[in-house]
């Protein structure tokens, strides 16, 4: 019952989720780390505000201390980000964090950091995999938390202010302190309101937060930063008259932002802004990477500047191999996340966020100009997505239809290519394309379509409803 997505192990709480499991996962861990032989530096474990997530670091800590492996537990609910902060900096093989980000409230999950603060790539999971099957002896015996503490082998911890700091040394807070911005902050009562307002009001920003309280429902909606989840925070910035609106999803790895008009900047937006102002603002050089999913307008950036975007497919593990193969300046994914280069391995919606803010600041621009800028000079083009749940007999029907006879619809377009990288992705001459793919981490099939007018996209994820009997 124990698989890995593109975003780690996550499965509904009570059914695939239960305490049996993240102690025959911990065990493999602790096999996996003997065989290396890097059990003696022992593993970072955090955890988020999700039902039972706190709970499920303390059932794992006891099998890794009845193993003899020594874990440091985040004793607060944390960012995920944090988690992958200290496995990097202090040189730690493994970590783990105890969330399923931005899925329903009713799934919890386990995200496993290899060295480097890196997500666990494909190869890691199917290792992790194979040590969970060789698990026999279940349940798996633990030691009592307690007696853990008193010998040493659990650690409480909570190294937030070493994170923030890193990031405060490289934003330019004395910019921003020049500016005197008004920021209104959706935590979408998750684990970022206190890493955000301590970077901010250093800052001398002026921070006003809605959604802050702890809620394992998460008031009832998704906590996942889409137009449909973040309208509260489009009334708030227009009312309090903010600069810009930040939100962040439950585990505080993924942004969403609101601009000073009140209008929802779609990630690709907030990923072809940061790119574009790190390179004409900063001076940076270097690619850009993105996953399949993602918009071409950062290759149009990456173009005008001379540079390179690559492609991968989606799971941010993807991203951060390839950002690490060719030291590309940022990283990112149409759901939100993204890496910059210089700060942690993977996705960080917290330091995201300070570099948009730092963006206003530098520029003494507004950030709806800034965007209205980029699409004068490089063109607009707008995104489709559309999400579509299936019966078990329905997803074989589809997978076999177009990923295994790869029989596709009439299409009223001139093609370029066709990849089956990661499920189906057209590419049109013009520019346009459509992503069918399953989805890594909820039963989901997932159509993406970017062109250059809204009507087209839509039209186009039409077609394919009707071709595979989805509509």
């Amino acid at each position: 019952m124990i698989q890995f997505g593109t975003g780690g192990w996550r499965a509904i709480i009570g059914d695939g989720f239960t305490k049996e499991n993240i102690q025959i996962l911990s065990r493999a861990i602790c096999d996996k780390m003997r065989e290396e032989k890097v059990e003696a530096e022992g593993i970072v474990l955090g955890y988020d505000r999700r039902f039972l997530s706190k709970e499920a670091m303390q059932w794992a800590a006891q099998v890794f201390a009845r193993e003899g492996i020594r874990s440091y537990l985040i004793n607060k609910s944390a960012p995920t980000p944090l988690v992958m902060f200290y496995v990097m900096k202090h040189g730690f093989h493994y970590g783990m964090m105890i969330t399923a980000s931005h899925n329903p409230a009713v799934y919890n999950g386990i995200k496993v950091f290899t060295y480097g603060g890196r997500d666990a790539d494909e190869e890691q999971t199917a290792q992790i995999e194979k040590y969970i099957h060789e698990v026999t002896d279940i349940p798996v015996e633990d030691m009592s938390y307690q007696e853990g503490v008193e010998q040493g082998l659990i650690k409480e911890i909570y190294p937030l202010n070493e994170y923030l700091d890193s990031i405060i040394d490289t934003v330019d807070m004395g910019q921003i302190k020049k500016r005197g911005l008004r920021v209104a902050l959706d935590p979408m009562y998750g684990v970022s309101e206190t890493s955000l307002k301590t970077i901010l009001m250093t800052a001398r920003c002026e921070v006003e937060t809605i959604h802050e309280r702890h809620d394992t429902l998460f008031g009832g909606k998704l906590p996942a930063p889409t137009a449909q989840t973040l309208r509260t925070l489009q009334n708030y910035v227009i009312d309090r008259r903010c600069d810009l609106g930040i939100a962040t999803d439950g585990d505080a790895d993924r942004i969403g932002v609101i601009d000073d008009k009140g209008n929802f900047l779609h990630p690709n937006d907030i990923l072809v802004l940061l790119y574009y102002y790190l390179v004409k603002y900063k001076g940076w050089h270097g690619a850009a990477v993105r996953n399949i999913c993602t918009t071409h307008l950062l290759d149009r950036v990456a173009t005008s500047f001379g540079e390179e975007c690559y492609e991968v497919p989606v799971g941010f593990k993807h991203i951060s191999a390839k950002m690490f193969a060719t030291d590309a300046i940022i990283g990112g994914e149409s759901s939100g996340g993204m890496a910059v280069r210089g700060h942690i391995k993977g996705k960080d919606g917290i330091y995201a966020s300070a570099l948009l803010v730092e963006m206003i600041a530098v520029t003494g621009m507004k950030l709806s100009d800034i965007m209205e800028a980029i699409r004068a000079e490089y063109g607009g083009m707008a995104l489709e997505e559309r999400d579509y749940r299936f019966s078990i007999e329905k997803k074989a029907q589809i997978h076999k239809q177009l990923l295994e006879e790869k029989a596709l619809p009439f299409i009223p377009y001139m093609i370029e290519k066709i990849s089956y990288l990661d499920g189906l992705k057209i590419y049109l001459k013009d520019g346009g394309w459509i992503s069918i793919r399953f989805s890594g981490t909820e039963p989901l099939l997932r159509i993406f379509c970017e062109m250059r007018e809204k009507e087209d996209a839509a039209a186009f994820c039409k077609l394919f409803e009707e071709y595979l009997g989805i509509a």
